[in-house]
């Protein structure tokens, strides 16, 4: 058993010491391999937007008052208790509405638009659910986890999208975090998000815990992981699944993956580049961008 220990340290310090060889931050190969690739894929998350001022959506110390997000934010939640949901995603779109891009969301949205110029193909897959990238003057982009401004119907399942702030005149004021539920009266059914088509009961659209993504949209997503030439992982731990599976079947694939994250150490030994450091500041660089 000592034996097997003492060997696993030895292939990982191994694995360490060829990384530390390989220079992953290689701007010159990356920008050669970028301008031969035809179908690039950006798979997007939280650390792109936590420049804009948007973290998890969690409030201070992990909590939304004294509930932890995950209990907030799925089905079961919405069935007890759609008037606390409803305040604590009228508190999100607040301060996703009040974000503004960054230089990395705009990088995204200018190389998207130079790749069109040129006949070539970029798309981005985002697990966030603020509409940055949207709003940078990003096009192609798959929401893997629904979007904000958009809610759906509980009975007749229509999809809308509602930015106007706040969404019904009841959660005006509402879903401070600092506040008590005790110190807040619920908000009554009658008045909360309803369904212009039919009249019910809306929520957010967005993906809860212990729900499936919507299977056409994961589909358009497993496609361009099928067949892009360069995958670009940014601001992403990539540990939710699916979209933690799109690297390493890249990889799998043989075709390069490049990481852009705020750690110093790449996420995966296969990785052919790592930039470390703000989005805001590596994707202009590498994407050849001008802010």
């Amino acid at each position: 058993m000592n034996k097997f220990k003492c060997l696993k340290s030895t292939f990982s310090l191994l694995q360490v010491t060829i990384m530390a060889k390989r220079n992953l931050a290689d701007y010159k190969t990356f920008n050669r391999v970028l301008e031969e690739s035809k179908i690039i894929v950006a798979l997007t998350g939280a650390g792109v937007s936590a420049e804009s001022g948007i973290g998890t959506f969690r409030g201070p110390g992990g909590l939304w008052r004294t509930h932890r997000a995950v209990d907030l934010a799925s089905p079961l939640a919405f069935r007890a208790n759609p008037a606390l949901v409803w305040e604590f995603y009228h508190w999100r779109r607040e301060v996703a509405f009040a974000a503004h891009p960054n230089n990395g969301h705009i990088a995204l949205a200018k190389y998207e638009k130079k790749c069109k110029e040129q006949g070539r193909s970029f798309t981005i897959i985002t697990q966030n659910v603020d509409g940055l990238h949207r709003r940078a003057g990003s096009e192609n982009i798959i929401e893997l986890h629904g979007n904000l401004t958009k809610v759906i119907c509980t009975k007749c399942k229509f999809i809308e999208v509602k930015e106007n702030n706040p969404i019904c005149e009841a959660l005006r004021g509402r879903g401070d975090p600092s506040q008590k539920d005790a110190d807040v009266p619920e908000i009554p059914l009658s008045e909360l998000p309803k369904c212009s088509a039919c009249g019910a009961l809306a929520r957010p659209y967005i993906v809860w815990f212990g729900e499936s993504l919507d299977p056409d949209i994961l589909d358009q997503a497993r496609t361009l992981v099928e067949t892009c030439d360069l995958f670009l992982v940014i601001g992403t731990s990539s540990v939710v699944y699916p979209a933690a599976s799109f690297a390493p079947f890249v990889v799998e694939r043989g075709k390069p993956v490049a990481e852009f994250n705020i750690d110093e150490e790449p996420a995966s030994a296969n990785f052919q580049f790592h930039f470390p450091g703000k989005c805001g500041s590596t994707l202009p660089k590498t994407l050849g961008i001008d802010i």
